[in-house]
């Protein structure tokens, strides 16, 4: 069913109001509940099926985030007209190359596509052609993008979330888990087709493709430098003993929980080793008496944090690490007072590109992501017209649709700040 009409009755329906309208519970997939495949001969199987299939193929993953290491797949969930919906358990399986081959040309479509790739590229699948439902609804201003709400609102039916949270490494897997995988795929395609004609309708489907074909381009980032750098509330932590502190705590965090397999955050809170870090305990029974310094293996493993910051503690001035530098112009409020011009340039630039975003019904982001914009109103080109800014935009990896949209509003802008004085620009903000 790829052409847009309504999908078929899905058994155990039942009508269900809401203040907004009246949408149809989907409680079961329209075949009843795939087999969960979980061998090379059950992925053959499921390949030929898909392989026999017509039109787009609907994927969806679910992983185990916030409980396991990494962002492995647990489930493997796929689609098609004319094959139906297919279940796959990764674990065991060691030979996708059937698979593959069925998926190596077709569009997949998936929702919010930048969450499960990486997981798909895990196990050697990897995408041609998308088609990404969340940001197709993003680029034509829809309020709410998520699949759910989408779902309801495009198609009229109900879909539960209830289990998007759960740990999907458990196994056995729950046969009320698995109802609600299948169900994530059960729509998709139907969602894809009403959501590209109407962005064929707005004029915007060639804009579609283009940030399709990025996300595809994109390759998986290269390992940070400094990845402690990013623990989360790190920015209240000060002065280079203290990073030394969260240094050690997160490198010995990270390596226990990738031995056993499980969410760092899950062995010590982010906040524990902030809170380590502020305090600078000189003792392992000071640590475990740190206000905030909580966690399910915070007592059990007491002595390997203990050791982590006693290390940070002996270590030379010189070895510890010192503040960032920073990636990129400082937040805006510091401008006025160190960047005036460039303080100008924002309070013009800014509201520029809000009053565009509303023209294009889409949010701000979308148009332009917030860093390029700042990054432009901080350091714009020296000759400042409309090539210079479009040839800036191409250089910092704008798309082609978003520097034709973007660049007669930003021109103009920049123009605007530059002949007008900082001190009229400041009165009317």
């Amino acid at each position: 069913m790829t052409d847009g009409e309504a999908p078929a009755a899905v058994p155990a329906e039942s009508e269900v109001e809401s203040p907004a309208s009246t949408a149809i519970a989907l409680n079961t997939p329209r075949e009843g509940l795939p087999e969960v495949v979980t061998d090379n001969a059950g992925v053959a199987r499921v390949a030929a099926a898909i392989a026999a299939g017509t039109g787009p193929i609907a994927v969806d993953t679910e992983r185990a985030s916030g409980y396991r290491y990494g962002q492995s797949a647990y489930l493997v969930q796929l689609r098609r007209t004319g094959s139906g919906s297919h279940l796959i358990d990764p674990i065991e399986v060691t030979d996708f190359g059937p698979l593959v081959a069925a998926l190596d040309g077709p569009e997949w479509v998936l929702h919010s596509a930048s969450q499960d790739l990486p997981a798909l590229r895990e196990l050697g699948l990897r995408v041609r052609d998308l088609f990404d439902t969340e940001l197709a609804a993003r680029l034509l201003g829809l309020p709410r993008v998520g699949l759910a709400a989408l779902l309801e609102t495009e198609l009229g039916f109900l879909l539960a979330k209830e289990h998007s949270a759960v740990d999907w490494s458990t196994r056995p897997l729950p046969e009320s888990w698995l109802l609600y995988a299948a169900l994530d795929v059960e729509l998709l395609l139907d969602l894809r087709d009403v959501l590209a004609e109407k962005l064929v309708a707005a004029g915007k489907y060639a804009w579609a493709q283009q940030e399709f074909a990025a996300i595809i381009d994109t390759e998986p980032p290269a390992p940070r430098t400094d990845p402690w750098r990013r623990t989360s509330g790190i920015h209240k932590v000060r002065g280079p003993r203290r990073l030394a502190v969260v240094r050690e705590l997160w490198n010995v965090r990270d390596e226990l929980a990738r031995d056993r397999d499980i969410a760092p955050g899950r062995l010590l809170p982010d906040s524990s080793i902030v809170a380590a870090a502020q305090a600078l305990p000189t003792s392992e029974e000071a640590l475990l008496s740190t206000q905030g310094f909580i966690g399910r293996a915070a007592r059990s493993s007491a002595t390997l944090w203990w050791d982590a910051v006693a290390r940070a503690l002996a270590l030379p001035d010189e070895q510890c690490p010192l503040p960032p530098k920073g990636d990129g112009p400082p937040p805006p409020r510091s401008w006025a007072d160190r960047y005036p011009e460039a303080a100008a340039r924002w309070e013009v630039v800014r509201p520029a590109m809000l009053e565009l975003a509303e023209r294009l019904s889409m949010p701000v982001e979308n148009v332009l992501t917030p860093d390029l914009v700042r990054r432009l109103a901080f350091e714009p080109p020296v000759e400042l017209d409309e090539g210079a800014i479009r040839e800036w935009l191409r250089t910092n990896g704008a798309r082609e649709w978003q520097v034709d949209q973007a660049t007669p509003t930003l021109y103009a802008a920049l123009r605007q700040a530059a002949e007008t004085p900082a001190a009229t620009l400041d009165a009317s903000a």
